[in-house]
This record gives structure tokens, sequence and C-alpha cells, in this order.
């Protein structure tokens, strides 16, 4: 099964549309450096979405850490960014759409979006054998946290190490950010499989896994069109959920 993620990120913003009219006025803050093409790429499909909801976004630099907090609703901290260690200390938990605080109320986008696909398509990780590829903290650490959640057996790999678990695996997360790492005959027949591992290669996204793997995963996320809608729209639910939150 391929996982069609902008006809799933369409039906997600379709519910959040309906439920946009149970809150007032909302403002997202995007903390952020001058960013390069790619971070552009990302502010841009947020900030388009954002209008679509009828949701106010406001640029902030990092010095202007403490006037996002008091003005904002929910606020991303756009990585890769200076000191990102210190700002997201900084960040309460209540406005943190990302999840990347230290006590954080809503998961990480990308560990919505895989719980998503999990339960459109019935995917039941307790007590599977589960290997992500990769240990970042946008990837990889929510996704294998979110797996142990799940009851699954999760083992932790990067790109340096032996990629021999992946035989093994029920379930295969990628977050390695290396175009075409991981080849079918490296998987066992059946598997999961969710590329996450976005990256560019001339001038083209391309995931961690090569297409391919697509004839041996019984479920597979293509790069691009996967996890990646998904995940923008997870992160406009996670602010919805701290705004209504908020509101008690």
């Amino acid at each position: 099964m391929l996982v069609d993620g902008k006809k799933v990120a369409e039906e997600v913003l379709k519910g959040l549309e309906r439920e946009r009219k149970h809150f007032g006025a909302l403002k997202l803050g995007l903390v952020m450096e001058g960013g390069d093409a790619a971070t552009e790429s990302f502010v841009k499909i947020k900030s388009r979405i954002a209008e679509r909801l009828k949701i106010t976004t406001a640029r902030y630099s990092p010095q202007e850490m403490s006037k996002a907090i008091k003005e904002c609703d929910g606020i991303i901290v756009q990585l890769p960014i200076a000191h990102d260690a210190e700002l997201l200390a900084k960040l309460p938990p209540g406005k943190d759409i990302d999840g990347l605080s230290k006590k954080p109320v809503v998961r990480p986008p990308v560990a919505e979006a895989i719980c998503e696909i999990f339960d459109r398509c019935n995917i039941a990780a307790r007590g599977k054998h589960a290997v992500v590829v990769g240990a970042g903290r946008l990837v990889g650490a929510p996704a294998a946290e979110l797996l142990r959640d799940l009851g699954a057996k999760v083992e932790v790999v990067t790109e340096h190490d032996s990629l021999e678990p992946l035989h093994f695996a029920d379930i295969v997360v990628l977050g390695a950010g290396k175009p075409g790492l991981i080849e079918p005959d490296m998987l066992h027949r059946g598997v999961v499989l969710i590329d996450a591992g976005t990256s560019e290669q001339g001038g083209k996204v391309k995931g961690d896994a090569r297409p391919s793997c697509a004839n041996v995963a019984s479920v597979f996320t293509p790069v691009p069109g996967g996890v990646g809608p998904i995940a923008v729209a997870m992160i406009f639910k996670n602010l919805f959920v701290l705004a209504r939150r908020n509101k008690k």
C-alpha cells in the first residue's frame, strides 16, 4: 500500500477547517534566522496553510523570543538555528507546537503523522520489532519514543552503523537524510516502511529509501508526498490542541 500523504493531509486540514470556528484569533510565531532556500520553502508551505485556516503568522528573530512568547498562541523554532537549546529551554510547553521543549504537551508533528498513518492503515505496533534509522530530534528520536509508547520493541541505528537489523524489522522508520540509503534487499518482505528522511539531491527532494522498496513493503510512504504533507498538517492540529488547552 502506497500512502498518499497529500490526500491524508487534505482530509486532516478539512477537519481543522470545521474546528476553526471554535477559536477566536490565533497567531503562529516562527522564530528563525535568515533561512536557505529549503527553509524558505518550508516556511511558505506553513504560511499558506495558516492563511487557509485564517491563522496569522509572524516571523521573529532569536533575540525576539520573549516577544514571540507574549504575542503568539503557538511557536515554531525553525531549525537549524544558532543557540537552539537555549531557545527551546525558554519555550513554554503550552506554546511548543513542535514538541521539542523538555515537557511537551504535544508530540512532534512527524510522530503525529506516523500515528495518523498507523490508524488509517490499521497498523498495530505492539509487540512488533521496529528499527529507526537516525536519531535526530525532528524524526528519529520522536519516532523511537512513539513506537516505544505504542508497545513496539525499538532499535535505533544510524547510517554509520550496520543496517543488518533492518532484515528482521516489522516496522522501519527512516530519518537519516541520506538519499537512497535503503535498498529493497535490506528489508524483510511485508515490512511497514515509513520514510521521513527527506533531503535534496540534484534539486529534487529524495527519501532515504529507494522507490523500489515499495515492491517489498506492505505499507510505504513515498518521498515526496508521503509523511511530509501529513506532518505539516499536524503542526496546525497541534496548534489547535494547545489553543484548546490554553482556553480552559
